[in-house]
């Protein structure tokens, strides 16, 4: 885990995430945060937090990149990457995203 600056920017987004258990589409952030960053801010704080952890990414239907929080399933540890695996699912009728809370082994 590399060592960031907790910037502004840093803080409102990692404040969203905090507040909300859900996954957030980067498009939805990019939207929310419009008028207090650019979109390449956007993208690039993104990019950092899931580099440290602390967030991570998975593609929803349409391509569409969502992020969430990460609890640990992330870990450089390959032995906590393979025990906490946790996949998230999108709803192809109503878009809803749901994470399975089921701790999942690799092969």
């Amino acid at each position: 885990m590399s060592v960031f600056r907790k910037t502004k920017t840093v803080k409102m987004l990692l404040n969203l995430f905090y507040q909300q258990n859900n996954a957030i589409s980067v498009v939805e952030l990019i939207s929310k945060f419009s008028k207090k960053m650019n979109k390449t801010t956007v993208y690039r704080i993104l990019n950092k937090l899931e580099d440290d952890s602390i967030l991570h990414s998975f593609f929803g239907k349409n391509g569409l990149k969502w992020y969430a929080k990460c609890d640990g399933c992330c870990n450089s540890n390959s032995e906590s990457i393979l025990n906490k695996f946790r996949p998230h699912f999108q709803c192809l009728s109503c878009g809803k995203i749901d994470r399975i809370n089921v701790e999942m082994k690799l092969p």
